[in-house]
């Protein structure tokens, strides 16, 4: 299961990423590097863009129970993995990477700490971490994988209906 393997190693990235940013940074300190970018210490207790983050505490428990069922789901989709189907060996591994990697912070924190920031002026990209960016990636390999099938049986569609 080399896919767990590669979960393993990004939410092992992540742990040590978030222990080195919660030990050199104060909460919501900023450290400029580049004039777009910035090393910050922030709490989310959102998901994504830091959705649902001010709904009084009751996300926490359902962003926990969401990332276990999905991780749960993701796990089943590995095993259920042909050898040929490396591609979605990545996406999974990726995505279940990222989920424990921010799973882990909700159960131990209440929050998802992120730490990377670009921006432009007083335009935000909103602050994310190593899980993010695993599951990101994760994602846009899937949607390029959902684009190349369809691509696919759409010419196999035009071949059969040709001959």
């Amino acid at each position: 299961m080399k896919w767990l393997l590669l979960s393993t190693i990004v939410v092992i990235l992540d742990q040590l990423t978030k222990l080195w940013v919660i030990s050199a940074l104060a909460y919501q300190e900023r450290v400029q590097v580049l004039p777009f970018f910035a090393w910050v210490r922030w709490h989310n207790e959102g998901a994504a863009f830091s959705f649902l983050s001010s709904a009084g505490g009751w996300q926490r428990y359902f962003f926990v129970t969401l990332a276990i069922g999905f991780s749960a789901f993701i796990v089943y989709e590995i095993s259920r993995l042909q050898k040929h189907e490396r591609v979605m060996g990545w996406v999974y591994g990726l995505i279940l990477g990222g989920a424990v990697g921010n799973l882990i912070d909700r159960i131990h924190h209440g929050y998802v700490v992120d730490f990377v920031l670009f921006h432009y002026d007083s335009y935000y990209f909103p602050a994310f971490n190593v899980a993010d960016s695993a599951l990101f990636c994760g994602a846009v390999l899937w949607i390029v994988v959902m684009i190349a099938e369809y691509r696919q049986s759409r010419n196999q569609v035009s071949v059969d209906s040709d001959g």
